[in-house]
């Protein structure tokens, strides 16, 4: 049951952002939320994939990394993302990224 609510609010969440933030503000909830879930700060992820996950064009994902990698949140190289100031790129997702409770997590392992 519990992870049946924790998906739903998850769920409920993303519909409720894919239809009110900016495209910056999605993508650095995305950052975030892969970054929640990997060691380290390096995301093997490439323009293509990120634009099929977020439902835009793929110019639209490369314009908006150069901003966020032009303001030092986050460094860009071929197919490799790098969080490079976390706390930044959580205000730029300006409250669309929730940081995961402590018994979310306990549900996110099973």
């Amino acid at each position: 049951m519990r992870y049946g609510h924790a998906f739903h609010i998850q769920a409920t969440q993303t519909a409720l952002i894919n239809g009110r933030c900016t495209v910056e503000e999605r993508l650095a909830r995305w950052l975030l939320m892969a970054h929640d879930r990997i060691d380290g700060d390096e995301l093997f992820l490439t323009h293509e994939f990120l634009s099929i996950m977020l439902g835009v064009r793929r110019a639209s994902i490369t314009e908006t990394l150069r901003m966020l990698a032009d303001g030092d949140l986050i460094a860009i190289k071929r197919g490799t993302i790098a969080i490079v100031d976390r706390a930044r790129l959580q205000k730029r997702s300006n409250g669309a990224y929730v940081p995961v409770e402590p018994d979310s997590s306990r549900i996110a392992a099973l």
